[in-house]
């Protein structure tokens, strides 16, 4: 396992921002009535946000990032690194954490980089970020980590379409002697690659004529291959084989048991899904807060955005044991196990 601690780095604030543009899933005509109540029942999701095509996943993770500076009057200069974590960066080339550097008026010394991760994307940038914290002792860091997911299904596939919606966050961490330690524990299986993937339009398969056909997959799934594919069924085996181990082997190796946390952030994923594996943890319903009836599944977003969305209060001038658990596309999952203090979660932003 890929156990990591980390010493002397502090989550001060989150801050989210969604589109303002809001989709309902009542309103989707690609499948029946009937499906559609049974799709809001089993997944939980009932609303999304939806960026239109001059809004990038960067905007939101801008805008999150500005809101945060200005709200706790941060010196720009007092940020040393900024982590751009998403799978849908603004080019190609150049970094998208680079171009955010020079647009939020950072110092030319910060430490800038992208990783490209979705679902699993907020516990790693987590980890990466404040274990470099820690070793350089840098006095502020910014974790930036969203997605813009509704550039990829095709609006014909119903296993894709109405799941996913578009978000960018930002996390402020500080350096701080005095914070207590952060726990993660890391996995990955390549293996499982092509359960949910973009198929055309990398260095692997560059973009043909027959990049645009638009193939009927299966009932209600019609879709080409730049539209991202997502085999539900192996995806859910998946979630309920690895993540609930993946918990409990972190709870064993920093010697702490589910009655010590105060809430359990799980990416949002579907509700079926999560509520399986909050079954399987044998966690009370009430330690387990969904943001995805009104905005999806968020990916590489969606944990700091329910965080924001579902527990603003709970937050604010407290100190708190949670756990964080993200699991899918890669396939990739992690968890991580942290105390937060006094943290501050930003109004949620709205931009179109």
């Amino acid at each position: 396992m890929a156990y990591l601690t980390v010493n002397n780095v502090q989550l001060r604030a989150i801050s989210a921002c969604v589109p303002k543009n809001k989709e309902s899933n009542h309103d989707y005509d690609w499948i029946s009535e009937k499906e559609r109540a049974l799709l809001i029942k089993t997944t939980g999701i009932e609303f999304r946000h939806i960026a239109p095509k001059h809004i990038t996943t960067s905007d939101m993770c801008f805008a999150s990032a500005e809101a945060l500076i200005n709200d706790l009057e941060i010196d720009r200069n007092d940020i040393e690194i900024l982590l751009f974590v998403s799978q849908s960066p603004d080019y190609f080339l150049p970094a998208t954490s680079i171009i955010l550097q020079h647009r939020l008026g950072l110092n030319k010394a910060t430490m800038a980089f992208d990783i490209q991760l979705g679902c699993s994307g907020y516990v790693y940038g987590l980890s990466v970020i404040s274990n470099l914290m820690s070793n350089g002792k840098f006095k502020k860091g910014l974790l930036l980590v969203g997605d813009k997911s509704s550039f990829s299904p095709s609006k014909q596939d119903k296993s894709t379409y109405p799941i996913f919606g578009d978000a960018g966050t930002a996390t402020l961490l500080e350096y701080d002697p005095a914070a207590e330690k952060m726990d993660f524990n890391l996995q990955s299986d390549g293996s499982g690659a092509n359960a949910i993937m973009i198929q055309d339009g990398g260095m692997r398969n560059s973009y043909t004529d027959k990049s645009d056909e638009m193939v009927e997959v299966g009932p209600g799934i019609i879709r080409n291959r730049k539209n991202l594919m997502l085999d539900g069924i192996e995806v859910f085996n998946f979630s309920l084989r690895e993540a609930t181990p993946n918990v409990t082997d972190l709870l064993a190796y920093n010697a702490t048991e589910i009655k010590d946390y105060d809430f359990f952030i799980f990416h949002q994923a579907n509700k079926l899904m999560n509520e399986s594996i909050r079954k399987k943890l044998k966690i009370e319903p009430g330690k387990v807060p969904y943001s995805l009836q009104n905005y999806g599944n968020t990916s590489s977003a969606s944990i700091p955005l329910t965080i924001v969305t579902e527990l603003p209060d709970k937050m604010q001038d407290k100190k708190l044991s949670i756990l964080l658990s993200a699991f899918g596309v890669g396939l990739s999952w992690a968890s991580a196990s942290l105390t937060v203090t006094n943290l501050k979660c930003l109004p949620l932003i709205e931009i179109e």
